[in-house]
């Protein structure tokens, strides 16, 4: 399956819009899976380097991950406050601990404005970004997480650190 959504200016993007391959991973802060592909990625970007475009999209699995909406409107309202992918990194890193307590301590750390922070969660500023997010998925065939697409193309092979790695090294080179 292609990707429904192309990558657009409402994506929090790591890379140059020129890089040669773009990898889009739809994850769920609190997903087991998604942590350990959070290590992958971060050494498949440091490998790759400028050749590399890295989306990240919300995709909350709220039956199974009771902490993954506020995880991912907690990154999204760090985001409003040019913080997305410090949130981003401290969620994945903090995972076993993730829930409010956490997401309070983590705020406090990335010193975002508290009063802003919390009246965005309050009031559920970003819901509709992260279901945009979630939606787009879904249109997209993404019925786990991590999903992932390679030039748009959905990406079914591991996301062990190899393969991933020659996956994204062929498409760059294609």
């Amino acid at each position: 399956m292609s990707l429904a959504n192309p990558v657009s200016a409402a994506d929090h993007v790591q890379g140059s819009p020129d890089a040669k391959v773009t990898l889009v991973e739809y994850g769920d802060y609190q997903c087991p899976y998604c942590g350990a592909a959070y290590q992958v990625i971060k050494a498949v970007q440091k490998r790759l380097g400028a050749n590399l475009r890295f989306v990240f999209r919300n995709f909350p699995l709220n039956q199974a991950h009771p902490h993954a909406e506020l995880a991912a409107e907690s990154a999204e309202a760090a985001g409003a406050q040019d913080k997305f992918w410090e949130m981003h990194d401290a969620l994945y890193e903090n995972q076993a601990q993730l829930g409010q307590p956490l997401i309070e301590a983590l705020a406090k750390r990335l010193k975002l404005d508290a009063g802003r922070f919390e009246v965005d969660l309050q009031t559920r500023k970003f819901q509709a970004h992260v279901k945009r997010d979630f939606m787009g998925g879904v249109r997209s065939g993404v019925n786990g997480t991590p999903g992932f697409f390679i030039n748009g193309e959905r990406y079914d092979g591991s996301w062990e650190e190899p393969s991933l790695t020659a996956a994204l090294q062929q498409a760059a080179s294609a």
